[in-house]
């Protein structure tokens, strides 16, 4: 297992996709592919998160992605999501991946309850008490239906399992109350595009959707968004980026892997479906574009 500061020399978290056949099993061998690819580009992978549809999968299934991923024995860092609004299911889950050699996990805000301060703090301290290894805690309002109160991280600070926090509200005005509740806390952009906009506020890096499709280019915009050369980064991520949520995560970066020949299949998993996403053709020139401009940044 890391420590905290070598989880921290990642600037780059891909937030991985589950790959299915065409009949809605998991895609292993895709899978395997997409992992190893993320390892070679020297990111940080987050198994079982938002954009993995790990709320629409069986249990079974989601415990045999476990299994599988953590015997691959990858050359990088890798934790488990955890997400849910039932907390004795979130500490069993989190008690099987114990079972398993992660690094840490993220914890997502509470869903669809809408709990305040206190709720969001025991959800959290719950949580953690419950690890041995590094949290990330996840904001993502869209999804969970309520904002992370920032005095969650003051009541959190002296906890020896907080390690960061996943900002993926969309509003810099957030981010910004994030860092002054805890200013040394290490922070990542949930939004691919607003991490130039976080970077002179401390920020240390990107959980990213779009690495899935572009994981060695992703590493760059971020190495160069962290060096605050904006002028390289400006304005091709800003549409790169936006190009991955045409529709709801995952159905454009699951749309764009299959026709790069990465995955077998754009399957989603029940609810979503991938003929709800048509514009592959656009993620395609953006693809082209994003290849230019490795090439003249590399």
């Amino acid at each position: 297992m890391k420590t905290q500061t070598e989880l921290n020399k990642h600037v780059v978290w891909t937030a991985v996709v589950t790959p299915l056949l065409a009949d809605g099993k998991v895609d292993y061998t895709s899978l395997e592919g997409l992992l190893k690819k993320q390892a070679d580009a020297g990111n940080g992978i987050v198994l079982l998160g938002s954009t993995a549809e790990a709320l629409n999968l069986s249990s079974n299934d989601k415990n045999e992605i476990v299994r599988f991923a953590t015997k691959l024995n990858l050359k990088t860092s890798m934790i488990l999501g955890i997400g849910g609004h039932q907390l004795d299911e979130q500490t069993n889950w989190m008690k099987f991946g114990e079972e398993h050699p992660f690094d840490g996990y993220l914890l997502v805000t509470p869903l669809y309850a809408k709990p305040g301060p206190v709720g969001q703090t025991n959800w959290f301290e719950s949580l953690m008490n419950t690890s041995t290894r590094p949290c990330m805690l996840y904001n993502v309002p869209g999804r969970s239906a309520v904002a992370m109160a920032p005095e969650v991280l003051k009541n959190l600070a002296g906890h020896k399992n907080l390690w960061s926090l996943k900002e993926a509200s969309g509003s810099i005005e957030k981010y910004s109350q994030f860092r002054q509740a805890a200013p040394t806390l290490t922070i990542y952009s949930g939004d691919d595009a607003l991490l130039p906009f976080f970077v002179p506020m401390g920020c240390a890096g990107v959980v990213s959707v779009a690495a899935n499709v572009w994981p060695t280019e992703t590493r760059r915009y971020a190495e160069l968004a962290l060096a605050q050369k904006f002028d390289k980064v400006f304005p091709l991520w800003e549409k790169a980026s936006n190009s991955m949520f045409l529709a709801a995560n995952p159905l454009p970066v699951k749309a764009l892997l299959h026709s790069k020949g990465w995955i077998k299949t754009a399957t989603m998993q029940a609810p979503l479906h991938h003929d709800d996403f048509k514009q592959v053709g656009v993620l395609a020139e953006m693809d082209q574009q994003v290849q230019k401009w490795m090439k003249e940044n590399a």
